[in-house]
């Protein structure tokens, strides 16, 4: 079982509305993989669960991982105030990442707050295969430089205030945009128009689910989701997505 560390913010920054980039000195880089995510501890110890956050970059050889995020309430507003230097308590890695496929061109899509493990992802990827990526925005942009670094991209906003206006969906009929293999990652909604996307056109498609999450090691079974086949630590059709996932084959999950 993976366990609680004490590390080291080396640097923090906003990059959006509310929109933040962290740098974490830890352990958890040695094993970290594309799709996993780290859980935070509050230093406000009247918010008991830590916070979970997906991975953005890992850089094994200095110990870094990256990880960027929202401010959604208060646990993230106060790792917000974090500084370089500051001492931050998390778990990690933890979670099941992508399965790459190699010899497959891949097509990642990310929306919203899901847009940041695809860049992890598209690194790991681009040495193998044709990476290219559909990132869905409300409006502001955010990442594009790192996903441009790594693959062929392909914008969606909401307002049409950049690349396709509409859905990440819209965008890739739009543009065209085929592949192999679809990894994806973002809320629920659009999720579900891409397992559905997929079916129709009998794409191999894997799902990282976005749930809120209370232990992050599978043992509350707060972040379960209805699975087709039944769990063996619950005999129950569901799984932990925390401890199963968070990736999924698309065929796995009822969304």
């Amino acid at each position: 079982m993976r366990k609680k560390e004490t590390g080291t913010v080396v640097e923090q920054k906003c990059i959006g509305t509310d929109i933040y980039s962290m740098i974490i000195k830890t352990e958890a880089a040695k094993s970290a993989v594309a799709g996993q995510f780290i859980s935070v501890y509050c230093k406000d110890r009247t918010k008991l669960l830590p916070r979970p956050i997906s991975i953005c970059e890992i850089e094994k050889e200095s110990g870094t991982l990256r990880i960027v995020y929202r401010i959604v309430g208060g646990g993230t507003r106060e790792m917000s105030t974090y500084k370089a230097g500051d001492s931050i308590e998390l778990i990690g890695p933890l979670g099941n990442g992508f399965m790459k496929r190699e010899g497959k061109t891949a097509v990642l899509i990310g929306g919203g707050i899901g847009i940041p493990p695809m860049v992890q992802l598209a690194r790991e990827l681009k040495e193998m295969v044709s990476v290219r990526i559909v990132a869905g925005y409300r409006d502001e942009l955010f990442l594009t430089e790192e996903l441009k670094d790594n693959g062929e991209l392909y914008i969606a906003t909401e307002d049409g205030s950049a690349g396709t206006k509409g859905t990440v969906l819209d965008a890739i009929r739009t543009q065209a945009v085929e592949g192999d293999v679809i990894y994806a990652c973002g809320p629920t909604p659009m999720l579900r128009a891409i397992k559905e996307y997929a079916a129709e056109n009998n794409i191999e498609c894997q799902l990282s689910l976005e749930e809120r999450m209370a232990c992050g090691i599978g043992a509350c079974l707060a972040c379960v989701c209805q699975s087709k086949e039944k769990d063996h630590h619950t005999n129950v059709k569901n799984k932990r997505i925390c401890k199963d996932g968070p990736v999924f084959s698309a065929e796995e999950v009822e969304l």
